[in-house]
């Protein structure tokens, strides 16, 4: 298990991206991404900052679920 990077809003919704989610608004510097599949849709808010907050990352790594090994150094 490795340490998380410090990454920025853009990096992290590249990753999501990458997974399936798409940027479905923006407002102000929150950018949602979003997910659908046949039975549900998981929405996840990504700050547009420089530098996400470890806390804020984790969250959205639980939020959407995707493998926590893609944020790691």
């Amino acid at each position: 298990m490795g340490k998380l990077r410090l990454l920025s809003g853009r990096e992290v919704c590249s990753i999501l991206e990458k997974h399936g989610f798409v940027e479905v608004r923006r407002r102000g510097s929150h950018v949602v991404m979003q997910r659908r599949s046949n039975d549900s849709t998981i929405s996840v808010p990504v700050p547009d900052h420089k530098e996400l907050r470890i806390g804020t990352l984790q969250a959205i790594i639980r939020q959407s679920g995707v493998p926590k090994s893609e944020f790691e150094s």
